[in-house]
């Protein structure tokens, strides 16, 4: 069985999430489907079948969380520090061409969320980063052409 590195709050966030589909969504949803039932033909009943479409969502994404949790490896990235970027790191980049600086925080694929700069492992940037130090510049392939950024921040929270 393949592992996935995770940080906890990530395995934490799917527990919850699992948790929360199977104690309210899914039966808030079965009484949708009843509800919709008591309306009459089904065959024209619009909410009967945008419950049935959300309940097929639903069970996917149960299904998709119980397979992923059991083959998560759960690392503790508290007792990690140092400059030398590694899984759990939140590393400051800076762009060389255009000096951005952006923070990211390198975790597992399945908690991996561009809204909160956290990145995948397996991402081109992440890749290219792991094992670098500060000071050090990486190349990153990207769709409009390489991008190369100079690692300015190494932390661990």
């Amino acid at each position: 069985m393949q592992k996935f590195p995770m940080t906890a709050e990530g395995l934490a966030r799917l527990q919850d999430e699992l948790r929360q589909l199977k104690a309210e969504e899914r039966p808030a949803v079965i009484r949708a489907i009843a509800e919709a039932r008591a309306h009459g033909d089904l065959s024209e009943n619009a909410e009967y079948h945008a419950a049935r479409e959300r309940q097929s969502f639903i069970e996917g994404r149960i299904t998709e969380l119980e397979s992923i949790i059991p083959s998560v490896e759960v690392i503790d990235t508290s007792k990690l520090s140092g400059d030398q970027v590694r899984f759990g790191a939140h590393v400051t980049v800076v762009d060389e061409e255009t000096e951005d600086e952006k923070t990211y925080r390198i975790v597992g694929q399945y908690e991996a969320d561009m809204k909160t700069g956290s990145i995948s492992i397996s991402s081109p940037l992440a890749k290219a980063l792991m094992g670098k130090k500060i000071g050090d510049s990486v190349e990153v392939p990207a769709p409009g052409g390489s991008k190369v950024y100079e690692i300015a921040g190494v932390r661990f929270a």
